[in-house]
């Protein structure tokens, strides 16, 4: 199924209709404006004289690959490394060595991503900004010819713009996580998890769920001055399908940092909760639900405020009392 299409996107129609909706939207031509934009449909050459200017020279992260990967960074055959080398090298070499590539018969896999801009292209946000999200929201930009990211989720909103090239987008809705086949939570390619499935190619036999995940994607085509909302969690699948791509994306989230990661959470239960007896872990389920997943109203309503302590409404100073916590008992082996 297709995301849907929003035109003439106001940032009150994205913060009244889009962002409560928790559906992906693509925002068709929300930044065609862009002077980043116009120099990209110029020609690659344009674009990269336009980033060159404003660029700090900074050392980035640049993934490389041998031209038999096809573009696909991953995992190698045993998962006990990838199949892409890493080296910190100058903005301006990036840019560069997708120029020297562009006709190259089997150009190697060059891709460079989440590269601050407020750190390596100061001056850009000025003439390149995107009103539907607060000035706070640093972007950050991604370089590469024609590669493939593997699917994967962000805990967080993300609004990903297209700069230069053609991107498809695939998106699976949380709900999918069963069928999504995970990889490895501790060694990732990038940061987030992965899924194990090759969209392009699926293994049906050894990753059969997938077929329901393919049921509930949904997907799109975006050229450059397009936009797409990618929401809290959901899976996505991207396809860069030109020698010379650029995109500009800004994640963020409503909640505070000083909350904490569910994802560090879930690792911890990883580890205490998940390899108890069945019995034992029946009962934690159900403690985990009463104090945490029901959202805790009916858990906590016979303590007033004062006597909630830990459990009642979160600030700075209960979530260092219980990081505290937290910290003692691993330092002591009672994780």
């Amino acid at each position: 199924m297709k995301i849907a299409d929003w035109q003439d996107v106001t940032a009150e129609k994205f913060r009244q209709e889009i962002l409560p909706s928790g559906q992906p939207a693509v925002l068709r031509g929300l930044v065609r404006h862009w002077p980043s934009v116009q120099a990209g449909r110029t020609s690659p050459v344009e674009m990269t004289n336009y980033l060159r200017k404003l660029s700090t020279g900074a050392n980035v992260r640049l993934m490389t690959a041998d031209p038999s990967i096809d573009g696909r960074f991953f995992y190698n055959a045993d998962l006990t490394g990838v199949n892409f080398e890493t080296a910190a090298v100058p903005f301006p070499r990036v840019l560069a060595s997708l120029l020297e590539n562009l006709d190259a018969p089997t150009p190697p896999a060059i891709y460079a991503g989440a590269i601050s801009i407020p750190e390596q292209l100061p001056a850009f946000g000025q003439a390149n900004s995107l009103p539907l999200v607060e000035p706070s929201v640093q972007p950050k930009i991604w370089l590469s010819n024609r590669v493939t990211v593997q699917t994967h989720y962000d805990m967080s909103y993300n609004i990903a713009c297209v700069v230069a090239g053609h991107r498809r987008f695939t998106l699976f809705p949380p709900e999918q996580l069963a069928n999504m086949y995970m990889g490895p939570l501790e060694f990732t390619l990038a940061g987030p998890p992965i899924s194990m499935v090759r969209l392009e190619a699926p293994d049906l036999v050894k990753y059969p769920r997938f077929t329901e995940a393919l049921a509930a994607s949904q997907y799109a085509e975006l050229e450059p001055g397009d936009a797409l909302f990618i929401p809290y969690m959901w899976w996505h699948h991207v396809e860069s399908r030109d020698r010379f791509n650029v995109l500009v994306n800004y994640w963020w989230d409503d909640m505070p940092a000083w909350q904490g990661s569910p994802f560090w959470a879930l690792m911890h239960s990883i580890l205490a909760v998940r390899n108890l007896s069945p019995e034992r872990r029946e009962i934690w389920r159900r403690t985990f639900e009463h104090l945490v997943f029901s959202g805790g109203d009916e858990a906590l309503a016979h303590l007033t405020d004062r006597q909630r302590g830990v459990q009642g409404k979160p600030d700075p100073q209960k979530a260092e009392m219980i990081r505290n916590a937290i910290a003692k008992m691993m330092l002591h082996g009672g994780g």
